[in-house]
């Protein structure tokens, strides 16, 4: 599924480097997709490994929660780069 959507990020991110406007725009959507996707992964894999292992509940949502802030640092730094650059 993924590489089925490469294309179409492609163009479109050629698209707007073209219009020389919404760069940060574009790559702040992209931040923001990535750290959802990956909230999204932690969280399931971490409710799995919970039905697997209820006894390491708490240490499965230290290491989740951990997980889950790096992910979001990454839209944080892109939310940066857009204010500075925009």
């Amino acid at each position: 599924m993924i590489l089925e959507t490469l294309p179409m990020v492609a163009q479109a991110a050629g698209a707007v480097a073209e219009s020389g406007s919404g760069v940060a725009t574009f790559a702040m959507a992209i931040a923001g997709a990535g750290a959802a996707l990956g909230i999204g992964f932690i969280g399931g894999k971490a409710a799995e490994a919970t039905g697997r292992n209820p006894g390491a509940a708490g240490q499965i949502l230290t290491i989740a929660v951990l997980g889950m802030a790096l992910a979001e640092a990454i839209a944080i730094y892109a939310l940066v780069l857009a204010f500075v650059q925009g």
